[in-house]
């Protein structure tokens, strides 16, 4: 029995490999997208949409026309999102979202939503960025107290939030590891005469370029020598998949929140 899927805001650059990787995944059935209504792809063929032949399945303005779906994806941006999640509460659908820039209050309102429906919150979908997070977990416990710490990342030129959801994420993991507060030791780039660096503090430094998919790294240096956790994203389908493992997983999941970290097994 195949899990029955639908990609909201499905036009985009993520939402066109999302619609691919749903086609190609064999227990996923693909049962349609939404769009604005004002795009040019309002009631257009998904997999037309995605550059691989009709499917049958079509884009819709309505959410209302999507009920068959078992699972929900949402790539689409932080308004669009908390719009969806209350949609989804209403209709008891599972939602798996991606969408990245949330606040702490953002959060917790999809936090709260896991008490009425099963609700997954990746800023990074890929497995190889969810193995990294347990990386920095293991690595922050070993030598996270004797080492300044750093986190790189590097983004095509239209992503609009920064730093990225997923360095967030990686100093958030660093952070709980070491029991500091994320909020209070982060250290968003650097300028001019800033003194000695603070042992305690976590730097992030953001790239913005091209069409860079996704670059991340995190430092750990101490005198003498370095050590680097680094994940290269060259495609967009490492998230999509990713996504669609979570839907299938999520598909069986009961009422709660989670994140990738669940779906693979790494808790």
């Amino acid at each position: 029995m195949k899990v029955k899927v639908a990609i909201l805001g499905c036009s985009g650059r993520m939402g066109r490999n999302l619609i691919q990787a749903a086609i190609e995944h064999e227990s996923i059935e693909l049962v349609g997208g939404s769009v604005r209504s004002t795009s040019s792809f309002v009631d257009f063929d998904l997999g037309e949409l995605a550059g691989i032949g009709a499917i049958g399945a079509k884009t819709s303005v309505e959410l209302t026309e999507l009920l068959e779906a078992d699972v929900f994806i949402d790539f689409t941006s932080i308004e669009t999102t908390l719009e969806n999640i209350e949609w989804c509460k209403k209709h008891n659908k599972a939602l798996v979202i991606g969408t990245t820039g949330f606040s702490d209050e953002q959060v917790k309102t999809i936090e709260a939503a896991g008490q009425h429906i099963p609700v997954i919150l990746a800023p990074n979908t890929s497995v190889g960025v969810n193995l990294l997070f347990k990386l920095l977990e293991i690595t922050s416990k070993a030598i996270g107290d004797h080492t300044d710490i750093e986190i790189f990342e590097a983004h095509h030129r239209f992503k609009k939030d920064a730093p990225s959801g997923t360095a967030v994420k990686m100093g958030q993991v660093i952070a709980d590891t070491l029991g500091r507060d994320l909020n209070k030791c982060a250290v968003y780039g650097r300028e001019g005469i800033t003194g000695e660096r603070d042992k305690e503090t976590i730097g992030f430094a953001t790239v913005r370029a091209g069409d860079i998919v996704g670059e991340h790294t995190a430092f750990f240096a101490d005198i003498g020598e370095r050590l680097e956790i680094t994940h290269k994203a060259s495609s967009r389908m490492t998230f999509a998949l990713g996504a669609m493992r979570a839907a299938f997983w999520l598909s069986e999941a009961d009422n709660g929140y989670y994140d990738m970290q669940d779906v693979l097994g790494l808790k």
